[in-house]
C-alpha cells in the first residue's frame, strides 16, 4: 500500500500534494502496526489510516473512545476521531530527535477503552537530505616542513553532517596541486575522513603557502557539499606529531553539573621543541554541550545535562601543534545521577555548661558523622567555624571531638553557639549542621568599675535632710551573686571639723546619697568622700571612687546693718543737719553686710519713707545720706528716714532702719528743740520690760540729788556759759568731752562739717563733729574738768517737763 501524502482536514478533508511522500505499512502483528515518516514533514501531514490498519470503524471511534496516550514528552502524532488519519501534530527534526542512528522510531500508543485494548504504532522517520556537509572551522592552516618526505599525511578538518545514510558525508575532494594529493579515509565507526598527503616535498624558498580547496559532498539527491580553505605554510623541520598518553579516555558526570564543570582532562605531548611543541586541542564536533579549552586540554560542560535524556557520550578530541601535525583520541563520557542523601551526624555526648577559666584541651561535645551513600559521595569532612575559640579534633574514622583551643572568658562571650557541618565529597556536595548550644559559668575575677574615675557635683546649700544629692554607678562584668554591687562610705570628709556621718549616707544597693543635715555655704564650701563598690563574691572585690561635694551658695541671709546700730536700751539714734546745708551736704552713711557670697552680698540702698519727700537722698550701693535741695523754714525740725538695705539675690533679702536727723544750727537751739523730740510712732520700740524697770528706779533715786544741785548750780551755769555760746552760731563743744555711762565712748564718725546726735545701749552724747567749732565756748577747759555731757533717755521726749530734764541733764554733765 502507496498511499499519497494528506493532510488531515476536519472541515473539507482535501488531500494536498506538497510533495511525494513513500509511507509503508506493514501487517499488524502481535496488536502492532508499523509506519514509516520523512521527517521534517508539515504539521497535519498524515502518517497512516489507524482506523483501516486496526479494522476499527471509523464512525464508532469516537463513542470506542479511541485516543492516543500521552507520556508527558512531546507529542508529534494526533490522532484524528473524525476519519480515523493519524497526523503529524510537530514538525520532526530526526538529527534532534535521534542524534546519529540508524533507526529512529517512535512510538505511539493508541487506547479502545470499551474493549480495554492498547495497540502500539511504530513510527520510523526516514531521514531526508537536509543538512550538508559542515566544516567546524572554514579555514585551516597546515604547516609543513620544507623537507618532510613524500608521502608524509596530514589529517585535514573532518566534515559534520547531521544526516545519516546516504544522506551523510560520502566523499571529500581536493583543488588540484603539484604537490598534495587526498587520501579518503573510513574510520572504525564508518565516518568518512581525508588527509592530505604529500607527493612532492615543498621548497620554501620558492613558494612559502599554499591554498587548496577541501570539498565535502553526502550521497543525497541532489547531493549537498561544504568547503574549507586549507592553507599549507611551508616551515622547517617538524617531524613528530602530537602523542595522546592515552588513545581513549573515559570520563563520568553527574546530571546538572554547572557550566563551567570540568568533566576531564586529555593530554597529548611533542617531543618537538619550541613552537613545535605547542599544541592545540580542538572537538571534531560542534557541540552544544562540551568544550575543550584549547591550551590546556580541559573539557568543560557548558550546556545542560540530563540523565533521563542521554546517559553516554562519544567524541574525539583532535590535538595538533603548530606545525601541522595532529592526532586524535576518543572521549567517552557518563552521565551518573546526582547525590541525593545527605550526612548524617550523631551526638555521643553534649555538655551545656562550662565553668570559664576551663584549661586547653576541655572537651565539649563527643560525635559520630556518617553518609549512606557509597564512594566519594560517602566520604566526608566535618569542621566548626573558624572564629569560635575551640577546636574539632577527629579521633577516630568519621568520629570527632569538640575540644577547647583557648582560656574561655565569659565577660568576653557568655555563651557559644557550635555550629558542626558535615560535607559529603559528591558533586554538588550536600551537607547537614547541628548547633551545639554551650553556656559560659561565671567566676568572681572582675572587680567592680565605676562610670568615671572621679565625680565633682554641685549642691544648694539648705538642702532638706533626706534629699537625694547625688548617685554613684559600678559595673561588675561578673555574673549573678558576683556582680551584686554594694556601696559604702569609707573616708573624706570636713577637714578636722564634723565627720562625714553626719553630713551624708548612702544606699547600700542602689549607690544614691543623700544628705543627713542642711549644708551652710557660710560655714562649709567643699565636701569631699571615698566610696566603695564592692560586690557580693568570695573573696569579694572593691574599687573605690571619690566624689567631690562643692556646696553653692543661696541667698539665706538679710543684709546685717552695723551703722546706725539698733538701740538696746530705750534710746534712739541722732543725727543733726544744720539749716544751712548745701544740696549734696552728708549727714551720715549706712553701713551694712550680708554673709552670703557673689550676687546674694551685693547690697543696694533706698530711701523708703521720709518726713519731708525730697529733702533727703541715699546713695543706691554708698548707703550716704546726704540733702537733695536746701533746708527751708517749713521743714519739720525733726526728720525720720526709713533707709531699706536690699541684697541681689534670685529672691531678694531686705532689712530696714530708721535714721533720727535733728535740723539745728545751734546748742541751745537743739536743747529747746529736744524738749519736743518724740521717737516716730511708727518705728517699733526694742526696748524690754527690764530696761524700763531699770530706768525708772535709777530716774527715782537720782530725782532728789538732782534737785538739790539744781538751785546751786543753774543760775551759774546760765549766766557763765550757756548765754554767751548762744549768740554764736554753730559753736559745739568738743567731741572728747562727751563720755558715755558705764565709760563707754560714744560712736564718732568724722564727716567734713557733719554735726550728729547719736544714742545707743550705753550714752547719749551730743557731738559736734567740725572742728571748727572746738574752741567755740570761752571756758572749755572748764567743761573739761567738770565732766562729760550726758542725754538721759527722759530728756528725749519721754517725760512732760521738758525744762527740767534739759536742767537735769546739764547738772549731771557738770558731775
Amino acid at each position: 500500500m502507496v498511499p499519497s501524502l494528506k493532510r488531515c482536514d476536519l472541515k473539507g478533508r482535501q488531500i494536498r500534494h506538497f510533495f511525494l511522500v513513500l509511507v509503508t505499512v506493514w501487517e499488524a502483528v502481535f496488536g502492532q502496526i508499523r509506519y514509516s515518516v520523512p521527517e521534517e514533514m508539515r504539521k497535519g501531514s498524515m502518517v497512516g489510516n489507524v482506523a483501516l490498519d486496526l479494522e476499527l470503524n471509523v464512525k464508532e471511534l469516537s463513542h470506542r473512545r479511541v485516543s492516543l496516550v500521552s507520556k508527558g514528552r512531546t507529542q508529534y502524532f494526533h490522532l484524528n476521531v473524525n476519519n480515523g488519519h493519524l497526523c503529524i501534530s510537530e514538525r520532526i527534526d530526526r538529527e534532534r530527535l535521534c542524534r546519529q542512528n540508524i533507526r529512529c522510531l517512535l512510538h505511539v500508543e493508541i487506547l479502545v477503552e470499551d474493549i480495554m485494548k492498547l495497540y502500539t504504532v511504530e513510527i520510523e522517520v526516514l531521514d531526508v537530505n537536509d543538512n550538508p556537509p559542515v566544516f567546524i572551522t572554514k579555514e585551516s592552516v597546515l604547516h609543513v616542513n620544507e623537507n618532510t618526505a613524500p608521502g608524509a599525511r596530514f589529517v585535514l578538518p573532518q566534515a559534520q553532517d547531521a544526516d545519516v545514510g546516504i544522506n551523510s558525508l560520502q566523499d571529500y575532494q581536493l583543488s588540484s596541486s603539484t604537490h598534495f594529493s587526498l587520501d579518503v579515509k573510513t574510520g572504525p565507526d564508518g565516518g568518512k575522513f581525508a588527509e592530505l598527503v604529500l607527493e612532492n616535498a615543498p621548497d620554501r624558498e620558492e613558494q612559502e603557502m599554499y591554498q587548496l580547496i577541501l570539498t565535502a559532498t553526502d550521497g543525497g539527491d541532489p547531493a549537498r557539499s561544504g568547503t574549507a580553505l586549507i592553507t599549507v605554510s611551508v616551515l622547517d623541520i617538524n617531524d613528530n606529531a602530537p602523542f595522546f598518553r592515552q588513545t581513549v579516555y573515559t570520563a563520568s558526570v553527574l546530571e546538572n553539573s554547572p557550566k563551567g564543570t570540568v568533566v576531564t582532562t586529555v593530554s597529548a605531548t611533542d617531543r618537538d621543541q619550541g613552537t613545535n611543541s605547542e599544541v592545540m586541542y580542538s572537538l571534531n564536533i560542534i557541540s552544544e554541550l562540551f568544550h575543550v579549552d584549547s591550551k590546556t586540554g580541559e573539557i568543560s560542560v557548558i550546556g545542560n545535562l540530563d540523565f533521563e535524556e542521554t546517559e553516554n557520550y562519544e567524541f574525539q578530541v583532535q590535538a595538533k601543534d603548530n606545525g601541522g601535525l595532529s592526532s586524535r583520541c576518543k572521549v567517552l563520557l557518563e552521565v551518573l545521577n546526582v547525590n541525593d542523601n545527605t550526612p548524617v551526624i550523631v551526638m555521643k555526648s553534649q555538655a551545656t555548661t562550662l565553668e570559664e577559666n576551663s584549661p586547653l584541651g576541655t572537651v565539649v561535645a563527643f560525635l559520630h558523622v556518617y553518609d549512606r551513600d557509597s564512594g566519594e559521595h560517602g566520604q566526608l569532612t566535618c569542621m566548626i567555624p573558624h572564629n569560635l575559640p575551640f577546636e574539632l579534633k577527629k579521633t577516630m574514622e568519621n568520629y570527632y571531638s569538640v575540644v577547647t583551643d583557648i582560656i574561655l572568658d565569659r565577660e568576653e562571650s557568655p555563651e557559644y553557639n557550635i555550629t558542626i557541618t558535615a560535607t559529603d565529597r559528591g558533586t554538588p556536595p550536600l551537607s547537614k549542621t547541628k548547633t551545639i548550644s554551650l553556656s559560659i559559668s561565671d567566676i568572681n575575677d572582675n572587680s567592680p568599675v565605676f562610670e568615671q574615675k572621679s565625680y565633682t557635683t554641685y549642691i544648694i546649700e539648705n538642702t532638706v535632710p533626706g534629699a537625694s544629692i547625688f548617685s554613684v554607678k559600678a559595673t561588675d562584668l561578673d555574673s549573678k551573686e558576683n556582680a551584686r554591687v554594694t556601696y559604702s562610705i569609707t573616708e573624706g570628709g570636713p577637714s578636722g571639723e564634723v565627720s562625714l556621718s553626719s553630713y551624708i549616707s548612702i544606699n547600700s544597693e542602689s549607690g544614691i546619697m543623700y544628705a543627713l543635715r542642711p549644708f551652710d555655704f557660710e560655714q562649709l564650701q567643699e565636701l569631699q568622700a571615698l566610696v566603695t563598690a564592692q560586690d557580693g563574691g568570695s573573696p569579694a572585690l572593691s574599687s573605690n571612687v571619690t566624689v567631690c561635694f562643692v556646696i553653692l551658695d543661696q541667698n539665706d541671709n538679710a543684709p546685717e546693718i552695723l551703722y546706725p546700730s539698733t538701740p538696746t536700751d530705750g534710746s534712739s539714734g541722732v543725727e543733726i543737719a544744720p539749716r544751712d546745708s548745701e544740696p549734696g551736704y552728708l549727714i551720715t552713711k549706712v553701713v551694712a553686710i550680708d554673709s552670703d557670697s557673689g550676687q546674694n552680698a551685693w547690697l543696694s540702698y533706698q530711701l523708703l519713707r521720709s518726713t519731708d519727700q525730697g529733702l533727703f537722698t541715699v546713695g543706691l550701693h554708698t548707703g550716704e545720706i546726704r540733702t537733695a535741695r536746701p533746708i527751708v523754714e517749713k521743714d519739720a525740725i525733726k526728720q525720720f528716714l526709713v533707709v531699706l538695705v536690699k541684697d541681689k539675690g534670685q529672691t531678694p533679702l531686705c532689712s530696714s532702719v530708721t535714721v533720727t536727723i535733728l535740723i539745728a544750727d545751734s546748742f541751745p537751739e537743739i536743747l529747746s528743740d529736744l524738749s519736743n523730740f518724740s521717737a516716730p510712732t511708727e518705728v517699733e520700740s526694742n526696748l524690754t520690760l527690764y530696761l524700763v524697770i531699770t530706768l525708772i528706779a535709777v530716774s527715782f533715786l537720782f530725782i532728789l540729788a538732782l534737785i538739790l544741785v539744781l538751785t546751786l548750780r543753774v543760775r551759774q551755769w546760765r549766766q557763765a556759759r550757756f548765754l554767751d555760746s548762744s549768740r554764736a552760731t554753730g559753736n559745739a563743744l568738743p567731741t572728747s568731752h562727751f563720755v558715755g555711762i558705764d565709760s563707754v565712748r560714744a560712736f564718732l564718725q568724722a564727716y567734713s562739717s557733719d554735726l550728729y546726735l547719736t544714742a545707743d545701749s550705753t550714752t547719749n552724747p551730743i557731738t559736734f563733729l567740725d572742728s571748727q567749732y572746738s574752741n567755740s565756748f570761752s571756758h572749755a577747759q572748764n567743761l573739761d574738768a567738770q565732766g562729760p555731757l550726758l542725754i538721759d533717755e527722759p530728756l528725749i521726749g519721754n517725760t512732760e517737763d521738758g525744762s527740767f530734764n534739759q536742767v537735769s541733764y546739764l547738772l549731771l554733765s557738770l558731775f
